[in-house]
Order: C-alpha cells, then structure tokens, then sequence
C-alpha cells in the first residue's frame, strides 16, 4: 500500500535529505587515493550525528556499516573497509539517514582521481539516466514510465540497466510501496499522484546486466566483471511537477 505523504510531511523529508546530501558532499570532497571506505563510512556517521541524525542503513536486515561504498564492478551493497582507494577507481556511494520520523537516500558515483574515459561515459549516462527519470515523474502518469525512461535512455547509449535491484517509496519506512524498476514497458503499475515520494536510483553496467552476490550475502557485483555506476535522488511527487528532495 502507498503511503501518501502531506506538505508537512514532505518538508521533514526534505530536511532529512539535506542531511543526506551534506553527507555525499564531504565524502565526495574527501574520497581520493589512499583513503580506506572504512574511513568514510565513519565521517558519515560522525556528520549525522551532528546533525540529529542516524545512519538509515547500519543494522538495516543485518547490513553492518553505515555506507554502501560500491567500488568498480561492485553494483550495490559494498561493504566498507581497510581497502585504499586507487587512482582511477570508480566508487558509488549510497546512503540514507533516519530523522524527525522519516527515511532519506540518495547515491553518487565518484571518480577517484583521474579515470578512464569509459568509466567517465558510464557516470555521464547514469547521471542522465536519473535526470531523465525524473523528468518523467508528473501527476498521471504511471511508476513504469520512469522504469522506461531509465531502460531507454541506457540502452540507446550502449549499456545496460541491472535488474536485480530496483527503486522505492520512501518515508517512515526505508523501502517502501512502490517499487520502481529500472526497466519495463510505459503505461503500467500505479498511477503517479501528489504525496508520493520515490527513491529513484538507475543502476547502470558497462556490460552485461546480469549480477550475482558473494559470499558477504550483500556485495552486488556484475557478472562479466566490468563497471558499474549508481545514482539516485529521492523524489517528491507534486501537482508542481517532480521536487528532488536529496538535490545537492
């Protein structure tokens, strides 16, 4: 069941994804070679506390850190540690925080150094993809026109989009109704209405766009090896249009 959220309720979430993407800018500014996930696992919860907030995503189902800190080939779910950071690495970031009631979450891939242009080209169209999608999001239309959006936008431009993992309502809860894949035919699923609030967030492979899961039980990584990009914003849905919440 959709959870449909008041003005009141928007703003909440609003301040809370401020939250969010204070933190995805440090960790941006302080992600380089030589620096360890561990490290900015732990900036993350020293700036949410300082904010009144805590990490969505620490004990979420058993998960054991703050941060999802995705390195490479790593689609989702990276698990911090004491591994440095190499020049031209390619690490997304996902993280949510819980504040005042309610959830945020929001992802960024960062170029770690100077990269490869074909790693460059992937953020580029991931970073497009979630653009495009949400510039799809307006009252009437239906949650598979922003899986469309996504899937064509990705395939035009050579890549694929995962299929494992998908968006999200989001709001009391972490993971809420609807959810909102990365690919599908338009016209299906529930019609797009003011209060709705997604958690839009392309996953997007150089390769293939099959995954599979290590022995972690959380670390996604593609199966041809090759890279992997991630972001994602959560959205507001309102008679206005699309109101990104997470805008950094």
């Amino acid at each position: 069941m959709i959870d449909y959220k008041t003005p009141a309720e928007i703003e909440k979430m609003r301040r809370c994804n401020e939250i969010v993407a204070e933190v995805l800018n440090v960790i941006e500014e302080r992600a380089r070679p030589g620096v360890t996930t561990l490290e900015l696992d732990r900036l993350s919860e020293k700036i949410s506390k300082r904010y009144g907030a805590r990490s969505g995503f620490k004990g979420y189902h058993g998960f054991p850190n703050a941060l999802c800190t995705s390195v490479n080939n790593v689609v989702v779910h990276g698990i911090p540690s004491e591994t440095e950071l190499n020049e031209g690495d390619i690490l997304s970031v996902d993280y949510g925080v819980y504040a005042d009631g309610f959830y945020g979450d929001s992802a960024i891939t960062i170029m770690i150094g100077e990269v490869s242009t074909a790693a460059r080209r992937l953020i580029e169209v991931t970073r497009g993809a979630l653009e495009e999608a949400i510039d799809s999001i307006r009252v009437g239309n239906r949650v598979s026109d922003i899986s469309s959006a996504i899937q064509n936008y990705v395939e035009a431009r050579g890549y694929s989009v995962v299929r494992d993992f998908v968006g999200h309502g989001i709001g009391r809860e972490l993971h809420e109704d609807p959810q909102v894949p990365n690919f599908g035919a338009p016209g299906n699923g529930a019609r797009l209405k003011p209060g709705m609030v997604l958690a839009i967030e392309p996953m997007v492979n150089a390769g293939g766009h099959e995954v599979e899961i290590k022995k972690d039980g959380w670390t996604a990584v593609t199966k041809d090896g090759k890279l992997s990009a991630h972001f994602e914003h959560s959205v507001a849905v309102t008679e206005n249009g699309p109101m990104v919440l997470s805008e950094r």
